[in-house]
């Protein structure tokens, strides 16, 4: 049983963007698996190995639509065909290292895409519940040892983390100007931004990621190169803030005007930890690997501290992390250990939202 939200998808029209992606395949699997009539939208998957691939949720789904989000008026046309009910905007250009490359397209992707979601939004009005989510790195990162908070300044070094967080500035003058709370009733939509990073499980492939770049090194028999090895993430499986964010759409359904704002998901201190502690929970998982350290003091900025204050969702929505890191990490490598050896990776899935969900009873 992967219902933790009291029948409150079932029936719902929900509209997923960057449903090809990691995230978005997970969320689209377990809201179909709750009854929702998921909506995808996005460009074509990274790999033929991506969760979304193997899983076929794409076959399963109401509507599986490839249409990039810089088309706002493409856009707004999908959103009048199906008329959605919630919307989560995950699509984005979501990798640090790229962004120094193509910076301009970073840019047009995340901030012009994320306006024109919220201008599709506007202009539907079915739509009752958007939440749209962004990253960690949304903050000004000072490297501070406490976690940020949602009321904390935005900024970004690089140009993915900028970008988020000019989401974030463009998230907050929507919310105040088009779906501002004290006039809910003539708008009647609910809008609020979700927080989380560093979101790790099966079927990620992308470039520069510590699981994927682990996964394909053990898969050759090669050692796994580490980049940054002292660097501290905080750490949590993808299905830790999905449940946040599908609980923050109940919520948000339900009481419109008290939940449309800035959220936090993370994980517990404990879960707290570097890159090179990872990698050595996924090598002690997998059964086999060993770790090189290719720290170049001369690579690209990247952040080396980054944590988040995740007590405003504890208290206010009644939200908890349900794994340590050692659960997490045997989740993960689970997927990937199995991935080739099943034909039914979406059953897979399912059993893994069941795990999860089970982690968290008392």
């Amino acid at each position: 049983m992967v219902d933790i939200f009291n029948n409150f998808f079932q029936g719902k029209r929900v509209l997923v963007t960057g449903h090809t992606g990691f995230k978005g395949s997970w969320l689209s699997i377990w809201l179909h698996e709750l009854g929702a009539e998921v909506i995808g939208v996005a460009n074509e998957p990274f790999t033929e190995r991506d969760n979304y691939v193997l899983s076929g949720i794409g076959k399963r789904i109401k509507a599986d639509i490839r249409a990039d989000i810089r088309n706002g008026e493409k856009i707004k046309e999908i959103f009048k065909q199906y008329q959605p009910e919630i919307v989560f905007h995950l699509a984005a250009q979501p990798l640090v290292r790229l962004s120094y490359d193509i910076p301009v397209e970073t840019y047009e992707t995340n901030v012009m895409g994320t306006i024109h979601i919220m201008e599709a939004i506007r202009s539907t009005e079915s739509v009752k519940v958007g939440i749209m989510i962004t990253t960690d790195k949304c903050y000004e990162n000072k490297e501070q040892i406490w976690g940020y908070r949602e009321n904390e300044p935005m900024g970004g070094y690089d140009p993915y983390s900028s970008s988020k967080g000019c989401c974030e500035i463009a998230i907050s003058s929507w919310r105040r100007s088009f779906f501002n709370p004290e006039q809910y009733e003539k708008h009647g939509k609910s809008l609020a931004s979700v927080r989380a990073g560093n979101v790790i499980g099966g079927g990620d492939w992308a470039l520069d990621r510590i699981i994927p770049d682990c996964i394909k090194a053990l898969e050759s028999n090669n050692p796994i190169n580490i980049r940054s090895p002292y660097s501290i993430r905080p750490w949590q499986h993808v299905l830790e803030p999905l449940s946040g964010y599908m609980l923050l759409a109940m919520k948000m359904w339900e009481s419109p005007t008290q939940y449309c704002e800035g959220w936090n998901f993370g994980p517990r201190m404990e879960s707290v930890t570097s890159v090179w502690d990872v990698a050595s929970l996924v090598i002690k998982n997998y059964g086999s690997g060993e770790l090189h350290d290719i720290s170049d003091p001369n690579a690209l900025h990247e952040a080396k501290l980054l944590m988040l204050d995740i007590t405003k969702a504890q208290v206010k929505l009644g939200w908890e992390p349900r794994m340590n890191i050692e659960q997490c990490i045997e989740l993960v490598v689970e997927w990937y250990k199995k991935y080739r050896e099943t034909d039914d990776i979406y059953g897979m899935c399912i059993e893994q939202i069941s795990k999860y969900i089970n982690y968290g009873k008392k």
